[in-house]
């Protein structure tokens, strides 16, 4: 295997939030020093101004930033060490002004939260849904000048997605099943007198988990319905809204939303035949939606314009894939992260009318590298029970050799031709990769998505094998040397596969992955385990389900030599899932070993540390080249 190479080319640049008359924008940078960093920029016609650093009083990775309604204010969203009780900090856009002021960092008795987590602006205010220990979830509104906090709403399980004079759009349900709730508190009557209201009929298994409350002022408040003329007369307490909703449909779509006194009702904006909608942004004005869509992973950005609901041609973009999407009040200018195999992700700036797309290029260097040119092909097959299934390959050579299966997390995430700071230097050393998407994926439809819920988790394992019988069938791995890898939901998929399959892997990478459903249910944050149930199964009513889908039951099982990694901040995932991984398998005398993280959380964020990562792996995999070689 000859040395691995890596890609310190540039900034990775991603997250920009624009403001809203288009004067300047914010964004996250990871200059490969340390933790990813928000960043300010003024934007004009003679291009972008010089960057100004936000400094905020908090160390750990900027996970969100987004400019306040009126330009005066930026929040951003940090994960301290990396872990999972975050924190949102205040600045304004004040070049001569660098205080932060960190907001929502205790309830109303002073106690403090679980973490929060930043959502965005209502007018002047901040909004943010603050998480307790327990689970129960507070949606805010904090004032960041005086620090005065309104609580819009509190329930376990609730999630503040957008509000707007009044009108306030809540996430219920756990993942897999959110529906969204439409509250309103009238300015007349007391704090408590909040109206509730779904917005959708009731559809099980359908996620409706964006959304954004129009405003009513503007002359645009039939954005949504034109009444007809034999309908009553509009109700002019009426509250509309666009959502991402796969409500009666196989995808997600985007949907318009009417609640007044007549009742609610709802229309397609947009939809496309066998292509989700991954996420969108509304203009202030009105005026302009931006539509992110999901092509088999690749993405394409298209432009609606309002009231009309005329939706443009793509607007080509220079990478595979595409997010974060931000846009100016009057909807000229459209920001949005792309990224692909053979670049990391940086930040572009579209200006809509000329359909022209522009890289904020920072210090990026163009050459040659050890990834220009991964290359992936998109390969399709079905799984033993027909399922069909995909994924992308990153060859290193046309002859069969050391494959690493790389699992991605969620399992509700996706495999997507994107930036993945692993692949690259693997295939320069000399190893394929196959990245595939097994059945719980999103991006291909609901039934897929829910194909490996709680007993359907078997058919999910399964699908690994699956994939490494193909990609050994087409010639493409060297069956003695094919070894599996992942992160969160894909760590546990690599210590199932050495458990339920053994016989088929020569090696496993395990990063941050449960070993024991029971115990990860234990010691995780409520939050997230609330969340989870309808996924895995409940810790109660389907305890023996869990402990038999849990590779610690069936560590005797276990022949190929497994790495495990964790960041020590990780309370997702915890740090004993690997440690008691380990420690059985030592106790048996099997090969396993754990790498730790002392800066990190539930993702591996320094770039420092990201080569450590590629290091081990590739080391790991040299170290038993075959299913047959063992120390």
């Amino acid at each position: 295997m000859t040395a691995l190479r890596f890609d310190d080319r540039g900034w990775k640049t991603y997250g920009a939030s624009l403001s809203p008359d288009g004067s300047a924008f914010a964004y996250i940078v990871d200059d490969g020093t340390g933790y990813p960093r928000a960043a300010q920029r003024s934007l004009s016609r003679d291009g972008v101004g010089e960057l100004r650093w936000v400094e905020l009083l908090s160390t750990g990775p900027v996970r969100k930033v987004v400019h306040s309604s009126d330009g005066r204010w930026l929040a951003v969203e940090i994960a301290p060490s990396g872990g999972e009780h975050h924190q949102v900090w205040v600045v304004t856009t004040e070049p001569d002004d660098d205080t932060a002021h960190r907001i929502a960092a205790t309830r109303p008795d002073g106690r403090s939260f679980g973490t929060v987590g930043l959502v965005g602006w209502d007018t002047d205010w901040v909004l943010i849904t603050a998480i307790d220990h327990d689970g129960t979830s507070y949606a805010l509104r904090v004032h960041p000048g005086t620090g005065t906090t309104q609580t819009l709403d509190q329930r376990v399980g609730g999630v503040l997605i957008d509000s707007w004079k009044g009108a306030t759009l809540v996430r219920v349900g756990p993942r897999g099943y959110h529906d969204m709730l439409l509250l309103r508190r009238h300015p007349e009557a007391a704090d408590d007198d909040i109206t509730m209201t779904p917005l959708l009929p009731q559809d099980p298994g359908a996620v409706t988990d964006q959304g954004y409350v129009l405003d009513q002022g503007f002359d645009h408040s039939s954005t949504v319905f034109v009444p007809a003329p034999h309908e009553p007369v509009r109700d002019l307490d009426s509250v509309q809204a666009l959502v991402r909703s796969d409500f009666d449909a196989k995808f997600p779509r985007l949907l318009g939303v009417e609640v007044s006194r007549f009742g609610v009702r709802f229309r397609v904006m947009a939809q496309r035949v066998d292509i989700g909608l991954d996420e969108f942004a509304v203009s202030h004005d009105q005026s302009t939606v931006a539509l992110l869509w999901n092509v088999k992973g690749r993405s394409e950005l298209q432009i609606m314009t309002l009231p009309d609901q005329t939706l443009h041609p793509p607007i080509e973009l220079p990478g595979e894939v595409a997010s974060d999407l931000s846009i100016s009040a009057a909807g000229s200018v459209v920001a949005v992260t792309v990224s692909s195999p053979q670049h990391s992700p940086l930040v572009h700036l579209v200006d809509v009318a000329n359909r022209a797309v522009y890289p904020v290029r920072d210090d990026v260097v163009t050459g040659e590298g050890p990834s220009d040119q991964l290359r992936p092909e998109l390969l399709e097959f079905s799984a033993r029970d027909g399922m069909p299934l995909s994924g992308f390959l990153f060859r290193a050579s046309k002859k069969p050799g050391p494959t690493l299966l790389y699992f991605h997390g969620g399992p509700e995430g996706q495999t997507r031709p994107d930036y993945q700071f692993l692949f690259g230097p693997l295939v320069d050393a000399g190893i394929t990769v196959f990245a595939p998407n097994v059945r719980g994926s999103s991006g291909y439809g609901r039934l897929f998505a829910h194909a490996d819920d709680r007993y359907g988790r078997y058919a999910g394992i399964d699908d690994a094998a699956d994939c490494a019988e193909f990609l050994c069938r087409q010639g493409i791995a060297d069956p003695d040397a094919v070894y599996c890898s992942g992160r969160s939901y894909g760590g546990y998929l690599t210590l199932a596969c050495l458990t339920f399959h053994p016989e088929v892997f020569a090696a496993g990478i395990a990063i941050c992955g449960m070993s024991d459903l029971e115990s990860f249910f234990r010691n995780t944050e409520p939050w997230i385990a609330v969340a989870a149930y309808t996924k895995y199964g409940h810790p109660e009513s389907d305890r023996e389900l869990l402990a038999d889908l849990s590779p610690i039951h069936r560590i005797d099982d276990v022949r190929a030599p497994l790495l495990v990694v964790h960041g020590a901040h990780d309370t997702n995932v915890p740090v004993s899932e690997s440690q008691q991984m380990v420690a059985e398998l030592q106790a048996r005398g099997a090969v396993a070993e754990m790498l730790m993280f002392d800066d990190e959380g539930h993702e591996i964020v320094k770039r420092a540390n990201q080569h450590r990562l590629t290091g081990a792996v590739a080391d790991w995999l040299a170290r038993f080249p075959s299913r047959n070689v063992r120390p």
